[in-house]
């Protein structure tokens, strides 16, 4: 893979300076963050919803769950499910498909710049602790994709993902890096700089604790070792492992089984 160009994504504000601008009553600070530009009958939908249900134990949770915060999303399909402690931002950028479960103590944060939000396929599975972010660009999961908990998958430029993934815990895909060309201001004050999107192709199975960067691309079917750090484009069916990781060898295509 030939390295490309950083990118520089727009500035983010920090937290900090979003729920504190002066210009702005804290609500209203509050209330961009967490829905963006929705009305404040929305506000008060989303927090009463959250107070009485979030936290809820037992089946009456999940079922009230289940009811009450679909319509929270931009869109959502049939059989949800919502775990306890779950944490969504701007839900009105977030679209859900049928059977769509979501663990304990998970994040939906479409709260990006520049970004058309979240999209999550049929049947795809969030386990607890998980991050989902669209920060700046979208993040797209494909169909029955299995994501292991404490995973991040963290969009600077974009995050597209395709079906059939089997992700391991504590993975870490997408992000980017701080910009370092300049040593009179912090480096959080500097911005990011990405190399492009994520591309995961269809049937890729991630060991725990894998990491993909931005600007890689990941082909279909390709295995990924445990601790494995892909700083390079994997062709597809490629079974790699290692830090950086390299190949170790192809699995068959199909057509072509023994």
């Amino acid at each position: 893979m030939t390295n490309p160009t950083p990118q520089t994504p727009p500035v983010r504000p920090t937290l900090a300076a979003q729920l504190n601008d002066a210009s702005s009553s804290p609500l209203r600070c509050y209330a961009r963050k967490v829905l963006g530009d929705a009305g404040p009958l929305s506000l008060a939908y989303y927090e009463l919803v959250n107070l009485l249900f979030c936290n809820m134990p037992s089946s009456l949770g999940f079922f009230l769950r289940r009811t009450f915060y679909r319509r929270l999303f931009r869109s959502v399909g049939r059989g949800l499910i919502i775990g306890r402690g779950v944490s969504i931002r701007h839900p009105g950028k977030i679209t859900l498909g049928h059977r769509v479960a979501v663990d304990d103590n998970a994040l939906l944060d479409a709260s990006g710049l520049d970004s058309e939000g979240i999209f999550i396929g049929d049947e795809v599975i969030v386990s607890r602790n998980c991050m989902v972010q669209a920060k700046i660009g979208s993040t797209t999961i494909g169909s029955r994709t299995e994501i292991g908990a404490n995973t991040i998958i963290s969009s600077i430029s974009r995050v597209e993902m395709g079906k059939f993934g089997l992700i391991g815990p504590h993975c870490l895909i997408g992000g980017g890096n701080y910009k370092t060309d300049r040593t009179d201001i912090p480096m959080m004050d500097l911005g990011w700089a990405s190399r492009g999107p994520v591309k995961v192709g269809d049937d890729v199975w991630m060991g725990a604790g894998v990491v993909i960067p931005d600007g890689v691309r990941v082909g279909t079917g390709c295995v990924i070792g445990a601790g494995a750090v892909v700083s390079k484009d994997l062709p597809d069916y490629a079974v790699a492992m290692g830090v950086p990781a390299r190949i170790v060898r192809y699995r068959p295509k199909p057509g072509h089984q023994e």
